[in-house]
């Protein structure tokens, strides 16, 4: 690899800011402000959506009622494909 082109590589912590999670993970994000964690400083990159605020992961979304929007199509077009495919 060619000396001084490279971005710094290094531990960053990340706060979610939705809940106030941390976690710690290595990047070459540029970050102005720090925090500490357990005695060492990190760079600080504040997030609004982590794993653990996204709603996929913590089990909240939403389902969409796909058998009810079907149903209403086919009230309103009747089963065409059917005699088609026939």
């Amino acid at each position: 690899m060619k000396k001084d082109i490279h971005p710094a590589y290094r531990d960053v912590a990340f706060v979610d800011l939705s809940n106030d999670f941390k976690f710690i993970t290595r990047s070459t994000v540029n970050a102005r402000e720090k925090i500490t964690i357990d005695g060492t400083e990190y760079p600080l990159v504040k997030i609004e959506v982590s794993s653990e605020s996204h709603p996929f992961y913590t089990g909240k979304h939403k389902v969409m009622d796909t058998a009810g929007r079907i149903d209403k199509f086919r009230q309103k077009f009747g089963n065409r494909a059917g005699k088609a495919a026939a």
